[in-house]
């Protein structure tokens, strides 16, 4: 399928001509694409798709065993897309890629605030004092001026996401592909990021965006285009593909967005058991309060939803929830007669909870061999949650990040939780595979009666799901207890 968004080819800042990748069962048919200064291209589609690893192809970055064909020409140079390591010399100042998880982007042993100088000093090329004070400037905008001194694993994700960004947009390069780069990220900030992308084209650049957010693509405007399984199924402009999706995979995608499910029943009245319950918490970071006197009950079954902006604290609360903090003050009351392994955790970045060296199959077998679980249980999970067994042979590495996603929610599930603090369990997801999971994660809470906190972004999607919202942000938690669900999301 070709993307001819021009017709010059010489006018072309990034040109792809027929780009296949194989192998390891993977199979994207060939694929191209035109893109000249000023344009801008969304890719949308399933998780799985294939998305990542055209970006990653064009790079030059893609994992062991898989293999890419075609031609690239970038300003101007030819490339043979199957020699990776002829592109290297373009990294960073003509052609970037912002990642899908910033914590294989960021080095773990340097401040937030070096790693930004040190692009925009090597790459970029400016003098020390320049780089440092475009350095600041940059997390500046992004919301990160108190941030510059932490370490990555110091970020929440979202944190981690935007200096991630920064880093890879200082060398200033005129291609950029960003995959996934509003991922964890609050909708003001996911608003700032989509701004600062279009500098790109609006500055004479051309952008190529991965995303799962329909609204991003919406926001960023050119064109779009829909892949499933390798495949291009639909493209045009932005307005038209989003609103008036010709193709049937693109009309399910589209109404497939939060705002237009359906809720579930609500929760049946089964007595006051409780699961996790907790009194008058206070938690603050690095001199910052990040909530007060904070009480809640979680009963089993339900689903509480917990929002607000980047950093305020929503992962801590799960953190001293499942008895992975200690809170400065107050107590948490826990199912009796339950072991630790009944408090589960689905991480906002699943690749930060998986072995890199191992494979899914041994992993997943270290976890039944440990704690007795039946091999039978494992299959029929992995259908509902739209897993093909031919993964369990590949490194988390090697996966897309949506897939390992619901490896995590599979291995967590397999545990039979009474409590789980799911953050952001579905940010990789498209909004189908989003709804589907989501769905069965409300349906297995409502049959095995475990509690869900689950932390977004998106209110529509707590509102539809949640039976009542916590919301973080002004030190002073505010908490929805009505079973009105036009009630639940509190502003």
């Amino acid at each position: 399928m070709t993307l001819a968004m021009t017709s010059p080819r010489q006018a072309a800042l990034l040109h792809v001509e027929n780009l296949a990748v194989d192998g390891d069962g993977v199979s994207i048919a060939p694929f191209s694409l035109t893109l000249a200064p000023g344009q801008r291209l969304t890719l949308l589609g399933e998780t799985g798709s294939g998305k990542s690893l055209i970006a990653q192809a064009i790079m030059g970055t893609l994992p062991k065993g898989l293999i890419a064909r075609g031609r690239l020409l970038i300003t101007g140079q030819s490339f043979e897309a199957g020699d990776a390591r002829s592109r290297r010399g373009l990294w960073g100042h003509t052609l970037a890629l912002l990642p899908q998880e910033p914590w294989h982007a960021l080095d773990p042993t340097m401040r937030a605030a070096s790693q930004v100088v040190e692009s925009h000093r090597y790459v970029a090329g400016r003098l020390r004092h320049e780089a440092r004070n475009a350095a600041q400037r940059d997390l500046a905008n992004l919301g990160l001026r108190d941030a510059g001194h932490k370490l990555p694993s110091e970020l929440s994700g979202g944190m981690a996401q935007r200096v991630a960004f920064a880093a890879a947009s200082a060398g200033g390069a005129h291609i950029v592909i960003a995959d996934e780069p509003t991922k964890g990220l609050d909708a003001a900030r996911r608003d700032a990021v989509v701004a600062l992308l279009a500098r790109t084209p609006d500055d004479g650049g051309a952008l190529l965006t991965i995303t799962h957010d329909i609204e991003v693509a919406r926001r960023l405007g050119g064109e779009v285009a829909i892949l499933r399984q390798g495949q291009v199924v639909e493209r045009g402009p932005a307005e038209q593909v989003l609103n008036a999706a010709r193709s049937d995979y693109g009309r399910r995608l589209m109404a497939a967005e939060s705002s237009r499910w359906t809720a579930p029943p609500p929760l049946p009245r089964q007595g006051d058991g409780t699961v996790v319950e907790a009194r008058h918490l206070s938690m603050a970071r690095g001199g910052k309060t990040l909530f007060e006197n904070l009480s809640l009950r979680i009963a089993p079954g339900e689903i509480v939803g917990i929002s607000g902006p980047s950093g305020c604290g929503k992962s801590t609360l799960g953190d001293v929830l499942l008895g992975l903090a200690k809170a400065d003050k107050g107590e948490v009351i826990r199912q009796p007669g339950r072991s630790r392994l009944g408090f589960q955790k689905l991480y906002q970045d699943p690749p930060a909870a998986f072995s890199p060296h191992w494979t899914l199959r041994r992993l997943l077998d270290d976890l039944l061999r440990r704690h007795g679980i039946e091999r039978t249980a494992v299959s029929p999970l992995m259908t509902r949650l739209g897993l093909d067994e031919q993964l369990l042979d590949r490194l988390p590495g090697e996966i897309s990040g949506g897939e390992l996603q619901r490896f995590a929610i599979l291995r967590v599930l397999l545990l039979e939780p009474c409590f789980l603090f799911a953050d952001e369990p579905t940010s990789r997801l498209d909004p189908i595979t989003q709804q589907e999971t989501l769905a069965l994660l409300a349906e297995l809470a409502r049959e095995r009666r475990c509690g869900v906190m689950l932390v977004s972004h998106d209110p529509a999607l707590i509102e539809r799901l949640c039976d009542r919202c916590l919301t973080l942000g002004d030190h002073t938690p505010r908490d929805t207890t009505t079973t009105s669900r036009e009630d639940l999301v509190v502003s």
